[in-house]
């Protein structure tokens, strides 16, 4: 690939990481937006956050000279605090079906 199709391809996954974790994150903090399903979306939208982010990063280290990977990292750590907080929740959804 050429250096400028890795920095557009770079942008375009690092941008939608955001987008993903942006809205996982409205979802986490108003959980009453979706009433069914709701920690199962916000995981799988956590989950995507950290698959683009670092596969935005992985791009940018192998084949951009001086890849500066700020934005990326926010993502991913971003994905990270989503999985965190919805995982805790769907955790909770399981151990209460779980237990008679």
């Amino acid at each position: 690939m050429s250096a400028e199709t890795s920095r557009r391809n770079v942008r375009i996954l690092t941008w939608i990481s955001i987008a993903t974790g942006v809205i996982g994150g409205l979802l986490v903090a108003f959980p009453t937006v979706l009433p069914f399903g709701g920690p199962w979306v916000q995981l799988a939208l956590g989950i995507a956050t950290l698959v683009l982010a670092f596969r935005a990063r992985k791009i940018g280290i192998a084949e951009i000279e001086g890849f500066d990977g700020r934005l990326s990292l926010f993502a991913a750590l971003l994905g990270f605090l989503i999985v965190f907080f919805a995982g805790q929740v769907a955790f909770g959804i399981l151990v209460d079906v779980a237990t008679p």
